[in-house]
């Protein structure tokens, strides 16, 4: 399939070489979320009328997992408002770099440089995730606190090294980038060979090195390029292309997969699991235990859900893998299969994240009218909307929906199971392509078992 390249459009090309409008919408994010912060620290207790909960738990991590993430890939990272205080700080202005850049500039150390810092930033949250969702104190404290830590690590290491190995949300974004229908790259890698100045890596008086520490020439998935394009400012020979692909186009690529990405797309698959059977199954006794952190009850759940996290569900993959290894004959490594079939869990767990957020979404998304009106309970009414009452919505075609969603997952990711598993064992011939069956049979087993076990819990 020929992909059509945006950046050939003058108008669009031109709007994405300005950063004004990355600007504007920056710090209108970058508003929102000091918004929410304040509310979350000064305003009412009650969640369902604080903004800081519903603006970003509800509002922007609905449009995040069903609108950003599966459209645009990182195209959030692009405007994120968490790392720009300590980006202006340490490049010395809001545009480009200046001659007074700030911070040490030290390089991120080399063991580090993998996504385990990510997996844990993100587990941590997520055995905290109740209070955050429903405490505005605490979820106030934990948008500060990852404000101050980009902060802190932008003055002390060099570029966007929060957002490429700290930042939690970033690391879910990253993964499931991989399913987007845009994708920067390079048109003509030979341009690129022959430029000496790398000027798109190491920036130029048009504008800063990539922040993200990638060669353009050399991108070949999403997840690590944050369509920031300063690439494209600083080429001096227009050889940037944004262009639109199938979805998915990242997945069943050959890329060196990694233990650290497998395990992200698992502990992502576990936590939507996680999420829909506290936040929304009928047990009581373990939405009150994840509610009260610091309790014995809820080091329980924490130690339940990281155990089922980094152990429980790795390991009945990994299991699943080893099966289909003996089934189809293969010889190659269990850590490298693991790694290559825990591709075909990103739409599994994209999915479940989307049949999950609807739900969520759905029915607690008409709280934002009020808080609009009345960001923080105080009894405000600034545009009219503060009585708004509590209506759910599209209650009986959410089963529907969700059903339709986690189906769809299933059968994206069987059939990137058998991708995998054909390019794995050549699969050009009659017995290749039985042994790429047989092979790939265990994983699309245990992508069923998966969202069967989603759907139970949130449909019932």
């Amino acid at each position: 399939m020929k992909r059509l390249d945006l950046l050939r459009s003058p108008a669009v090309a031109s709007l994405l070489r300005s950063r004004w409008p990355t600007l504007a919408i920056s710090l209108l994010a970058l508003a929102g979320f000091v918004l929410a912060i304040v509310a979350g620290l000064a305003g009412t207790p009650v969640g369902s009328r604080n903004f800081g909960i519903i603006a970003v738990w509800i509002a922007w991590w609905a449009a995040l997992i069903l609108i950003a993430v599966p459209l645009l890939g990182r195209g959030w990272c692009s405007i994120c408002p968490l790392p720009l205080p300590g980006a202006w700080l340490q490049r010395g202005g809001v545009f480009a770099p200046s001659a007074r850049r700030r911070g040490l500039g030290l390089r991120w150390p080399r063991r580090l440089r993998n996504l385990w810092t990510q997996n844990i930033g993100f587990a941590i949250l997520a055995v905290l995730s109740t209070a955050i969702l429903t405490q505005p104190s605490v979820s106030a404290m934990v948008l500060l606190g990852l404000m101050a830590a980009a902060v802190g690590v932008s003055l002390v290491f060099e570029r966007r090294a929060f957002c490429s190995y700290v930042c939690p949300v970033g690391g879910f974004i990253g993964l499931y980038s991989q399913v987007a229908p845009l994708e920067i790259r390079v048109r003509d890698a030979s341009v690129c060979a022959g430029h000496s100045e790398k000027t798109c890596y190491f920036g130029s008086q048009h504008g800063e090195g990539c922040p993200w520490q990638v060669f353009p020439a050399g991108l070949n998935r999403n997840s690590a390029c944050g369509m920031c394009f300063e690439c494209l400012r600083t080429c001096p020979h227009d050889n940037i292309a944004l262009r639109l692909r199938p979805f998915g186009s990242d997945l069943p690529r050959p890329a060196g997969r990694r233990l650290d990405e497998a395990y992200k797309g698992l502990l992502m698959l576990a936590s939507a699991l996680a999420y829909s059977a506290v936040l929304l199954g009928p047990w009581g006794a373990i939405k009150t235990a994840a509610f009260r952190v610091g309790t014995p009850e809820w080091a329980i759940f924490a130690g339940a859900f990281l155990a089922a996290a980094f152990i429980g569900l790795p390991g009945a993959f990994a299991l699943h893998v080893v099966a289909g290894r003996a089934l189809g004959g293969l010889r190659r490594g269990l850590r490298e299969t693991v790694a290559e079939f825990a591709q075909a869990l990103i739409p599994l767990g994209l999915a479940g994240w989307a049949a999950f957020s609807l739900s969520f979404v759905l029915s607690n998304l008409s709280y934002l009218w009020a808080v609009l009106s009345d960001p923080f309970g105080a009894g405000w009414n600034l545009i009219g909307t503060a009585a708004g009452a509590w209506t759910p919505y599209l209650g009986g075609a959410l089963p529907a929906l969700q059903t339709g969603i986690l189906v769809c997952g299933l059968a994206w990711a069987a059939s990137l199971a058998r991708r995998i598993a054909a390019r794995l064992v050549g699969g050009g011939t009659l017995g290749g392509r039985r042994r790429a069956v047989a092979l790939a049979s265990p994983v699309v087993s245990f992508a069923l078992g998966v969202t069967v076990l989603q759907l139970w819990l949130l449909i019932g």
